[in-house]
């Protein structure tokens, strides 16, 4: 099958080179072929889950899925109220990316739809074969690890539906119904278990992150002259929560520059936490809100310990959504926070309520270098809000690129805002072991983002997710673009921002000085 596929990469027109939203003809199987690697026992076990498969495996599977059914009432609807009416067969960037049938969400949907028809619905049981109902045999549950790792949980195809059927749901739970039988993945489980021992998905120990602060200090003092602060584990009113790739690597450390040059213009006392050291939750990713609370939990106790007044959470688009929709619900009530703020709060809210203040000063030619796109981050874009209205998720990182950039332009229509295309490496696919779907997931943004390049001469696109970042420094190279060309939208603030004192604030007034020097004459 996957030759088949390689002969229809060949035979593409050139509306499919070119065309973010080409919908390919499908090719059964195209995609069957790639599979994430599988955790091993200690991972599952420290999550919860038998570390192998038990000897009755389908019963603790059908088990699972009949609690699902009772305790989530979407799941249930969503498995019954489908008319296959195909809205959504075309909007996965999977499907588009692979012609893999299975990748069409409602395809996707249909591999435990089936299984569900045969065990929990009076016409499955009694004439399984006219209603499309299938028992649950070894080859289902390998078919279901193989085509739910293939789904980003990217909640594209819900836009479109008319019944608001949301596959990532779907996905989830076939998620947690592998893990309950020991068949989960080993990026997604191990990095949770890294949470629960260290603080952080990278596993990065106190004395490292102590290490990586005081060195961005000295950077940024050496730039611009002035002594910013990154503290650590200190009493503060603002706790920041970031995820941990912003400790690590490019353009995510710069984004790191960016925040705590904010707080240092607005004069905000806050700290990060070595013990909540991370915003993302994986567990989100498996369908556990057992994990996913035990997460959220950390970052509940650093806030109580540490007596701080309000939470804001970094650039990560599925920890935003973690923390906008759950964390209350999963390690609230947050009531010893201050009500004069949001719970949480985004840190793009936080600096574009300090822009709209007159806090900071920026000289936005520091970016003339750059001619910018942005790219919605699937999480943030379609399950979460910023701001007091709805859409401000949409608006309020484009005020702030406005506000620090003279250059901006958006990608084509269809392609951005709630329909955006997702990055292709969300919902716990960020691995090696899966390249090949990620870039093939990835191809209809990266189609979209040549558009804008060859449109308007775009050469950098911005984005607030450590995930899409992280993605799309790996597929960018592909597609005629440099590993830096993904930046946080943090890093051009960073650029921009003049902070008082600073040598590129006296730069700025002997410029203008200058200038009206030159104008007088």
């Amino acid at each position: 099958m996957a030759e088949d596929y390689k002969v229809i990469e060949e035979l593409t027109t050139e509306e499919a080179q070119t065309d973010p939203l080409y919908v390919p003809e499908p090719v059964d199987g195209a995609s069957e072929h790639i599979r994430s690697f599988p955790a091993a026992a200690e991972f599952e076990e420290k999550l919860g889950y038998p570390g192998e498969r038990p000897a009755n495996w389908q019963e603790v599977a059908l088990n699972k899925m009949d609690e699902l059914r009772g305790k989530f009432r979407s799941f249930r609807l969503f498995l019954d109220i489908c008319v296959k009416c195909g809205a959504c067969t075309d909007k996965c960037h999977y499907y588009m990316g692979t012609a893999d049938p299975n990748n069409m969400p409602v395809g996707r949907q249909d591999l435990l739809r089936s299984v569900y028809r045969r065990y929990f619905t009076l016409p499955g049981k009694w004439f399984p074969s006219l209603v499309g109902a299938r028992d649950l045999t070894e080859e289902v549950l390998d078919e279901w690890y193989t085509y739910y790792f293939q789904c980003s949980e990217c909640r594209r195809c819900s836009v479109f539906c008319p019944y608001g059927i949301d596959t990532a749901e779907i996905t989830m739970a076939a998620r947690e119904i592998l893990d309950s039988v020991g068949y989960g993945m080993k990026y997604t489980n191990e990095i949770i278990g890294k949470v629960f021992d260290i603080g952080n998905n990278l596993g990065l120990p106190k004395p490292a992150l102590q290490s990586t602060l005081e060195d961005l200090e000295e950077e940024i003092e050496e730039d611009t002259g002035v002594p910013v602060r990154l503290p650590l584990d200190e009493p503060a009113d603002i706790l920041l929560v970031t995820p941990s790739a912003d400790f690590f690597a490019e353009p995510h450390i710069d984004g790191l520059i960016g925040y705590a040059k904010v707080f240092h213009a607005t004069g905000a006392k806050w700290t990060l936490s070595s013990y909540a050291s991370e915003a993302a939750n994986f567990a989100m990713f498996i369908g556990s809100y057992e994990n996913m609370r035990r997460i959220a939990l950390r970052i509940r106790k650093a806030a109580i310990d540490l007596g701080v007044k309000r939470i804001i959470i970094g650039e990560c688009g599925h920890a935003w959504r973690a923390a906008y929709q759950f964390l209350n619900t999963l390690a609230g009530p947050c009531d010893f926070l201050d009500p004069k703020y949001p719970v949480p709060q985004h840190i793009c809210e936080y600096t574009w309520d300090a822009i709209q203040a007159g806090k900071q000063k920026f000289d936005k030619s520091q970016n003339d270098h750059i001619k910018l796109t942005y790219h919605d981050s699937c999480n943030v874009a379609r399950a979460s809000r910023m701001g007091d209205y709805p859409g401000g998720q949409f608006d309020i990182p484009r005020n702030i690129i406005k506000a620090v950039c003279n250059n901006f332009y958006e990608m084509p229509e269809g392609t951005t805002r709630e329909a955006t295309l997702c990055c292709g490496g969300g919902g716990g696919l960020l691995t090696d072991d899966i390249m090949e779907i990620r870039k093939k997931g990835g191809s209809p943004r990266m189609k979209a983002l040549k558009q804008a390049r060859d449109e308007y001469g775009v050469n950098k696109m911005a984005a607030i997710c450590a995930i899409c970042k992280s993605q799309f420094t790996k597929i960018m190279p592909d597609h005629g673009f440099a590993v830096d060309d993904i930046m946080s939208v943090h890093q051009l603030v960073s650029n921009a921002i003049i902070l008082p004192g600073s040598e590129q604030e006296k730069e700025l007034m002997e410029e203008q000085t200058e200038e009206r020097a030159d104008a007088a004459e």
